[in-house]
């Protein structure tokens, strides 16, 4: 796409009058390719956020059907919803939203044997999953393909956020391990705050944005931590030097 059409100017019309975005910004926005990894709390949140300022190719993945108890925060589905598959209801609301994007479904868990070819066509990547081993996946997968992503996590009250830019820090130098099972209590056992997903996940689709439009100040070499009770946020730094098993070796 090289111009907007009359109706793509209406529709757009607050986000070109931000400063350093203009009609070439939203172009590159409609030109973009996003991949969302689990269509959850933190996923709904990003992907509805990611359709409305018009990210031109929107991937959804995941393998799960919508439960009551899902939408108490996955604001992409209702009651009528339920038994569905997440990402068949989501890409019916995102394409309604905004009749502008493409929305590609993938009704699989990202796995070992699939996670390449589901990432390989996009240009950015949201990880939006709920558990450690899928982060890692993604993590250590877009290292591999030199593919730049945004990770967070949310618990009860908190969550955390980080992106990853290829030659800065990853996911594992943060945490270089997965945790010993039961060390950190799961959404099932904690519980998580609706707003709180929310939140984050429209962190992960701004930091989406912003790499798309080529600004800075992503959340690269810092993790941000986010707690919505006291709404106190405060930063974790980490040198890119430190000794990764994944990317300090890339970078060898």
């Amino acid at each position: 796409m090289k111009h907007l059409t009359r109706q793509q100017q209406e529709r757009y019309d607050r986000q070109i009058r931000i400063s350093g975005i203009a009609e070439s910004g939203q172009i590159k926005l409609l030109n973009a390719r996003v991949l969302i990894i689990g269509a959850g709390g933190l996923g709904s949140a990003s992907a509805f956020y990611l359709a409305a300022a018009g990210c031109g190719t929107i991937g959804l993945a995941d393998p799960d059907k919508v439960s009551l108890s899902n939408l108490q925060r996955q604001i992409l589905y209702s009651f009528p919803d339920i038994g569905k598959k997440k990402v068949i209801s989501a890409g019916r609301k995102l394409r309604a939203l905004n009749p502008d994007i493409l929305v590609k479904t993938f009704p699989e868990r990202a796995e070992t044997g699939n996670i390449k070819e589901l990432i390989k066509p996009f240009d950015f990547i949201i990880d939006a999953t709920d558990n450690f081993k899928s982060k890692y996946l993604t993590n250590d997968t877009c290292l591999f393909l030199k593919k730049p992503f945004t990770i967070a996590g949310v618990t009860g009250w908190e969550g955390q956020i980080m992106t990853y830019l290829p030659g800065k820090a990853c996911y594992r130098c943060f945490f270089p391990r997965e945790p010993a099972p039961g060390i950190i209590p799961d959404t099932g056992q904690a519980g998580i705050l609706g707003c709180a997903a929310g939140l984050l996940g429209i962190m992960q689709a701004a930091e989406a944005i912003k790499f798309i439009l080529n600004k800075k100040d992503l959340l690269t070499d810092r993790i941000l931590y986010v707690n919505s009770l006291t709404m106190k946020f405060h930063e974790a730094s980490v040198k890119t030097e430190r000794d990764c098993p994944v990317c300090h070796s890339k970078r060898a």
